[in-house]
């Protein structure tokens, strides 16, 4: 069983295996002419049960054959153009490569002795990142699993700054488009179920900041604790952006935490057009940022990143056979003491070798090619009848329903969207999301693909009203 070991005597063994399961994606990618296959879930499980994983293969070719199966075969492929569905992009190659990389050296960042150059890379990238967003010289961060581990850690030291013998008193105010992972935080930070606080949002999907000024007052007034306001850059549903400065203005005025959920809208920070758009994130305390969605890079590289430097002591803990306090005060550095994980693969290293062959500018050209497209695909559904959208895009986020003219009855459109976009999903010929609006039932396009096309969209838009008036025609002929 040696001869499966990473080491000096088989490195021959593993440039083949790599190479052979390399040459079998690199073939399915060029061959793939949709976003999935459409197959169920009843289809497919029963080949995943049947394997006995008590009695190995012993052979890599055979695993990677099994592999085409019960996976590549199936698989949900983000890089085709028309899949426009969740907040997943297409990769760089350079990312890629840095993939391989780090999964075959396998460094672990927590510490300075199991990662060395990986520990400083890191840094480097969380300074690049600071500093174009503007936090200052007092500037730093960890890199983190998501934009959800990021966005606990950042209310985690929010909850320590406000200082609160408390919690019952501590408050949260996020808008009512703002990510899940907000009321999630607040449970695993032991905070009340009315911690959370739901700042109502214009017709842009902004949060309205004098509906916030009046909760911050209230918050006062009732002698809670205002521990913390998350603005969004970049809402899951809308791709809204919040009004930034004037948040900031408010977060000053009841010195508050001010803390920016920009996992997706950190693209702008390369952007070479739309960079202005998130003006004002300069003046947050925290920042939360996912690489792996508007940066294309794999999952996952993400960051959490804060103004001032001194607040990630409170996610440090000392462990004699890990980081000892010794190791402070002779200026080694390990990432563990910023960081609420331990064991962390080097994620980092894909954001380095894109920046290192791309460029930022290369990275910003993509996105903003992203949010040009979703203007296009707003023009296309506000000039079409059939469609109702929602809002127009400040990134690259669609949300749209199928108005049938001859349906009047909420309830039997909603039932027409939602099977259009199984019977869409089953076919496999494009992939879109969904969500609510007003208690009714939209469809999302969330466009992170440059190579997807504008033709693209009213492709998937014309396959959309078709499954839809399928489904109305039988309902009619069901009814009659």
């Amino acid at each position: 069983m040696r001869s499966h070991l990473l080491n000096d005597t088989t490195a021959e063994q593993y440039r083949r295996s790599v190479t052979d399961g390399v040459e079998r994606v690199a073939a399915k990618l060029a061959a793939t002419d949709r976003p999935f296959t459409g197959i169920s879930v009843d289809a497919l499980s029963p080949r995943i049960d049947e394997i006995d994983l008590d009695q190995p293969l012993h052979d890599t070719t055979a695993v990677l054959d099994e592999l085409e199966d019960v996976y590549l075969r199936d698989a949900i492929y983000f890089h085709h153009p028309r899949y426009l569905a969740h907040l997943n992009c297409p990769v760089v190659i350079p990312a890629v490569l840095g993939e391989a990389v780090l999964s075959a050296v396998n460094s672990s960042l927590d510490t300075w002795d199991q990662s060395a150059g990986g520990t400083l890379i890191e840094r480097k990238l969380i300074d690049w990142t600071t500093e174009r967003i503007g936090l200052g010289p007092a500037a730093d961060g960890v890199f983190t699993s998501g934009g959800t581990q990021s966005n606990l850690q950042a209310l985690l030291l929010a909850r320590e700054e406000a200082k609160s013998n408390d919690l019952a008193e501590l408050r949260i105010f996020a808008s009512e488009v703002s990510h899940f992972s907000v009321k999630k935080s607040a449970k695993l930070l032991g905070l009340g179920p009315d911690a959370v606080v739901s700042i109502p949002v214009d017709h842009d999907k902004r949060m309205q900041t004098v509906a916030l000024a009046r909760e911050l007052e209230r918050c006062a007034k009732d002698g809670l604790v205002p521990m913390a306001v998350v603005a969004t850059a970049g809402s899951t549903d809308f791709g809204s952006i919040d009004p930034l400065p004037e948040i900031a203005e408010l977060c000053e005025q009841f010195g508050t935490w001010m803390h920016v959920d920009a996992a997706y809208g950190c693209g702008l920070l390369a952007s070479l057009k739309h960079r202005d758009r998130i003006n004002g994130i300069e003046r947050a305390d925290s920042v939360t940022v996912d690489y792996h969605k508007s940066f294309f890079q794999p999952v996952s590289s993400s960051a959490v990143l804060v103004r001032d430097a001194a607040t990630l002591r409170h996610a440090t803990y000392h462990a004699e056979y890990l980081n000892p306090r010794r190791m402070v005060e002779e200026r080694i550095p390990n990432q563990v003491d910023k960081s609420l994980q331990t064991t962390r693969r080097f994620d980092a290293l894909k954001l380095w070798m894109t920046l290192r062959t791309m460029g930022a500018d290369g990275i910003g050209q993509l996105f903003d090619e992203v949010c040009e497209l979703a203007r296009d695909g707003w023009r296309l559904l506000a000039a079409d009848p059939r469609f109702d959208v929602v809002v127009e895009p400040s990134l690259s986020t669609l949300v749209f329903r199928y108005i049938p003219a001859a349906v009047t009855d909420p309830a039997e459109i909603d039932r027409a969207n939602l099977y259009a976009r199984k019977a869409l999903f089953a076919s496999g010929d494009a992939i879109v999301a969904g969500t609510k609006v007003g208690g009714r039932h939209y469809l999302k396009f969330t466009l992170l693909n440059p190579e997807t096309q504008a033709s693209d969209i009213a492709a998937v838009l014309d396959l959309i009203a078709g499954h839809a008036e399928q489904y109305l025609g039988e309902s009619l002929d069901r009814a009659s």
